[in-house]
């Protein structure tokens, strides 16, 4: 059995599509999400943390738009930019650029409770924010739950929105010529971030 950590039924159809012999349940927790600047210490509090809650091994992914000529942002903040700038200011702020260069990005986090061995995948075994915030009453291992990270990559292009598909920004992300909301959700799924970290986990989690 495996959660996933999510309020998005469609990021469990597309994990079930990596992991068919698996029993995947979804999980509405909203766990603490720590400013940082990388997606992975904020993916690997929230596994911690929803670990914790759970009692169970858990996923938590966390993903965001990286625009190469703006030094990475949105990154991390893409879900606040959405909600406040929205996707059709982002892509005004893109279009002055000479470099419209982007990549979609998804990190994720799996923590079960237990160790892992050393493989070529991330470890991640210190969240640097908890352990900074414990009293002196806290259990030090609850601030270093190891935690495996799996990361995503999709290289693309900023452009003026096209398409009636997807969520988010997919409408100004164009890969191989086609944005993301051009995209039906079989090929997305296909070249998606979120899916190529999936694919990563999945090699993994068969031999676990």
């Amino acid at each position: 059995m495996l959660t996933y950590v999510t309020t998005n039924p469609g990021k469990i159809r597309e994990a079930e599509s990596y992991l068919p012999d698996e029993s995947i349940d979804r999980l509405a927790y909203d766990y603490t999400e720590i400013q940082s600047d990388d997606l992975g210490p904020i993916a690997a509090h929230g596994a911690r943390e929803a670990h914790r809650h759970a009692g169970e091994p858990v996923v938590v992914d966390d993903a965001g738009l990286f625009i190469e000529g703006l030094g990475g942002f949105p990154g991390p903040y893409s879900s606040y930019v959405e909600n406040t700038l929205g996707v059709e200011g982002v892509w005004e702020v893109a279009s002055e650029l000479e470099d419209r260069r982007a990549a979609f990005r998804c990190v994720l986090a799996y923590c079960d409770g237990e160790g892992f061995a050393a493989t070529p995948d991330p470890i991640d075994r210190e969240d640097r924010v908890v352990a900074a915030a414990a009293g002196p009453d806290d259990d030090a291992d609850r601030a270093a739950l190891p935690v495996k990270l799996f990361e995503g990559y999709v290289p693309g292009t900023i452009v003026s929105p096209r398409g009636d598909g997807g969520f988010g920004y997919d409408p100004i992300f164009e890969h191989d010529g086609t944005t993301f909301a051009e995209m039906d959700t079989e090929r997305k799924n296909a070249v998606s971030h979120r899916g190529r970290a999936l694919a990563k986990f999945a090699e993994w989690f068969a031999q676990r």
